[in-house]
């Protein structure tokens, strides 16, 4: 991986754990709950950044390189990954 990809990707996390201690004290706190379903979704959508950016990485490196220089049973392999990885998003 990328050293920026993964201090990028290390930076949101960290803002991640800070984001669900947030949402665990508002949760301590009876907070709204129309407020604390709308801090999940920030929470959802920067992990879903991280997931995008590593993804985004992965087929510009191993996707990539298994398809220009890997034998048959390389691409199959890494096709095969990408679509558990899609399988399971849903």
């Amino acid at each position: 991986m990328k050293e920026e990809t993964k201090k990028d990707s290390l930076k949101r996390l960290n803002y991640l754990i800070g984001h669900l201690q947030g949402v665990k004290k508002m949760l301590e706190e009876d907070r709204y709950c129309i407020e604390i379903i709308q801090q999940n979704q920030g929470v959802i959508a920067a992990i879903r950044k991280v997931n995008e950016n590593i993804l985004e990485e992965h087929f510009e490196t191993c996707v990539s390189d298994a398809i220009k220089k890997g034998s048959e049973k390389e691409r199959e392999k890494v096709l095969e990954e990408l679509m558990e990885v899609f399988k399971r998003t849903k």
